[in-house]
């Protein structure tokens, strides 16, 4: 029996559809029918070479880490003791660790530091009619979820990543009443962070800076106190619809989707003493930021990477109970590249997801 696929063979190269064989589950896997598989700029920047040296990958190569499916054949050392069974609709927890090392046991399988796996980025991914999946890291929904499978499958990175690193701001106390807070960069993880920041913000002000009024609309819909257009714009002259927006010049805390050369120092640029900025943002190699001003106010920079299974069931709980808003678009596998190239682009808003007829 063969599927449907698109596959890498070779960097900088288009995708291929290809027809090839349904892949066996191995003892501790199974076997999933996809639905649906978010397309992430990740995705755009592993064909474009980014991940090259920290997740090499051998070709041809199935990409796609947001994934959602139904189990149609479980391996023989799944224990009976799962919570899920053949036709349940499942999300695929995309971080498997190899379980030994000190981040695993403390349940961040996504930073592992022994033989850790990635799920598009090493183990195969789901840009495909069906997908082997470790029994451990697939997570089921309700019926009722399972009917719109293309807003189950960006939870699981774009949906949850933003969520992690807003948890982490909050726990660092500089979010609360009488506090700005910046997202930056409006696109898959942006249209998500600014409703983090609002339900996890205790009554903070939320504002959005995106180089896109489209973006920016759809902040507005998810939430945002104010928007602001940086497209242009000098670090004064966002100050200064800043402080005619909030009162304040500068920000609490912020939470950077981008990552790139001109978005984290744009970041410490607007944050006030104490301040702190996470990022999940992956655009640049390399980042530059003023040394006195970060040690002189006492400023606090940290990365969020991904997420865990707690995260993700977190998330998933307030999907079933439509606490958060999704900005989805349902695109076809034949047309995989081209959605690629607009991701590379900066030219979509909110998140692709390929869907899979049942």
């Amino acid at each position: 029996m063969n599927m449907r696929a698109a596959r890498m063979h070779g960097y900088n190269e288009p995708l291929r559809i290809e027809e090839v064989p349904v892949p066996e589950p191995g003892p501790d896997e199974i076997l999933i029918k996809v639905a649906a598989a978010g397309v992430c700029r990740s995705d755009y920047q592993l064909v474009d070479g980014y991940f090259k040296d920290p997740f090499p990958v051998d070709f041809p190569y199935i990409p796609g880490h947001e994934v959602a499916g139904r189990v149609v054949k479980m391996g023989s050392d799944v224990p009976d003791s799962v919570d899920y069974a053949v036709g349940d609709m499942v999300v695929v927890n995309p971080s498997w660790g190899d379980g030994t090392c000190r981040q695993c046991r403390e349940g961040n399988e996504q930073l592992c530091s022994g033989n850790g796996r990635w799920v598009g980025f090493g183990p195969q991914g789901g840009f495909a009619e069906y997908m082997p999946v470790q029994f451990n890291h697939a997570i089921p929904v309700s019926e009722e979820a399972a009917k719109q499978p293309e807003l189950l499958a960006p939870m699981t990175d774009a949906g949850v990543t933003p969520y992690r690193a807003m948890k982490k701001l909050r726990d660092t106390g500089k979010v609360g009443p009488g506090r700005v807070v910046g997202v930056t960069g409006i696109g898959g993880l942006g249209s998500y962070g600014i409703q983090y920041a609002k339900l996890l913000g205790a009554g903070a002000t939320v504002v959005a800076l995106a180089r896109s009024d489209n973006k920016l609309d759809v902040a507005k819909e998810n939430g945002a106190d104010y928007v602001i257009n940086i497209r242009d714009k000098s670090t004064e002259a966002i100050q200064n619809e800043l402080e005619d927006l909030t009162g304040s010049r500068t920000f609490d805390a912020v939470l950077d989707c981008v990552g790139s050369e001109q978005s984290i120092p744009m970041a410490f640029a607007l944050l006030g003493p104490e301040g702190v900025v996470a990022s999940v943002g992956l655009m640049s190699h390399h980042v530059e930021i003023a040394q006195f001003p970060f040690v002189g106010t006492e400023r606090t920079y940290m990365g969020s990477f991904w997420a865990n299974h707690e995260n993700l069931s977190e998330v998933l709980a307030l999907t079933e109970k439509d606490l958060v808003k999704h900005n989805v678009t349902k695109v076809k596998l034949e047309d995989i590249n081209e959605h690629l190239e607009a991701l590379g682009r900066g030219d979509v808003v909110g998140r692709l997801v390929v869907t899979f007829d049942d």
